[in-house]
């Protein structure tokens, strides 16, 4: 099997504004392809950049996969780890477009093996339900809208803060008055804290029933993370500060997290994500699967990941829920309320409306 061509398209998704810690995004910067082989199979693959956190942008994206089109055209889809290797030997980095080759080479792979993905990665179902994000606003607007989710049947809330210590102490404070303490909450700071904001907050809401708290501090400060964590009680789990499995093996040792995050835009896809799942398993680290603004393509993809990964134990999949306004994708991921299914289908089973992506700016390499 060769790669033939491989169709490259510029993949905007309207959104309401969505903020956290460290900006607001009004739309979802996504980059969508299609890697076609000469057996007439394709994969398709797709990545949502997050600049202010991964540092790529939709255009960065689009001008790498054309760079990467190149390398791969002629070559077998099926030898995985050495395409997705001549990408890392081309560019450092830019984990968030190699995410979406790497999507592409494993639906290719499990549709030539003529199985659902999660089954070509060893994996098994298993009932999955997500949490809901609210973004950052006032106390009175957060705290509205966290009840408005609660009302709708969700069942775990993921807060968003990392601004003034005293005011995100204020917006816990005024959700849990609406919601009460029944339904668990996660927060995510962003690395918006300092140490002293860090501790302040989370000394503040201990008693608020925190399920966790994501990236309370800048990367740089992992090593004061141990420190953190004699303040409060409250797990800390890395997501900006694990983009691979030596990233993990670092935080483990140094007892700088309880949890770890694993996204395909900072992992660069399936490959590395399963390597930081490994590890975090062999030291009984649980995971939780995120994202940042993807279609039901990319989270389809991650349903997948998690069916074969018994060690994620958090599932933060509300990527296209938080305000996407669109939804041009058929087959894929299902929804009943928070909880989350897969049709039985070859590969990652999903993909895009052709009426969508004749609106969208493509190239073919």
């Amino acid at each position: 099997m060769q790669i033939t061509h491989i169709d490259i398209y510029r993949f905007s998704i309207k959104m309401e504004p969505f903020a956290i810690a460290t900006g607001t995004m009004y739309h979802a910067q996504n980059t969508f392809i299609r890697v076609h082989t000469d057996t007439g199979l394709y994969g398709v693959g797709e990545c949502s950049a997050f600049p202010m956190i991964v540092g790529e942008t939709q255009d960065t994206c689009l001008v790498l996969a054309k760079e990467f089109s190149k390398i791969w055209k002629g070559k077998n889809p099926l030898d995985i780890s050495h395409r997705l290797q001549e990408l890392d030997d081309f560019i450092a980095g830019n984990t968030t477009i190699k995410s979406a080759f790497d999507l592409a080479l494993h639906d290719i792979a499990s549709k030539h093996a003529n199985m659902p993905l999660f089954e070509f990665l060893g994996g098994k179902k298993r009932p999955i339900t997500t949490d809901i994000t609210v973004g950052i606003g006032s106390s009175e607007e957060m705290a509205e809208k966290a009840l408005n989710f609660v009302n709708n049947g969700a069942r775990v809330l993921k807060i968003k803060l990392g601004k003034q210590a005293e005011d995100d102490i204020e917006r816990i404070a005024c959700i849990r008055e609406k919601i009460g303490l029944s339904i668990p909450l996660r927060i995510d700071a962003n690395q918006g804290w300092s140490f002293n904001d860090a501790a302040t907050v989370l000394k503040g809401i201990e008693h608020q029933h925190i399920q966790f708290c994501e990236q309370p501090m800048r990367a740089y400060n992992d090593y004061m993370v141990p420190q953190l964590k004699q303040v409060s009680s409250i797990p800390i789990m890395a997501d900006e500060s694990c983009y691979n499995h030596y990233d993990a093996e670092r935080l483990i040792r140094e007892q700088a997290c309880d949890l770890i995050n694993i996204k395909f835009a900072k992992s660069g896809g399936i490959q590395e994500a399963l390597q930081i799942h490994a590890t975090a398993a062999e030291h009984h680290i649980a995971c939780m699967i995120g994202g940042m603004l993807e279609s039901r393509v990319a989270l389809t993809a991650k349903i997948h990941f998690a069916y074969a990964c018994p060690n994620v134990k958090f599932f933060d999949l509300d990527t296209c829920m938080i305000g996407h306004l669109e939804d041009p994708v058929i087959n894929g991921v299902h929804f009943e309320g928070y909880d989350i299914d897969l049709p039985d289908l070859p590969g990652i089973g999903a993909d895009v409306d052709e009426t969508f992506l004749q609106k969208c700016e493509k190239w073919r390499v």
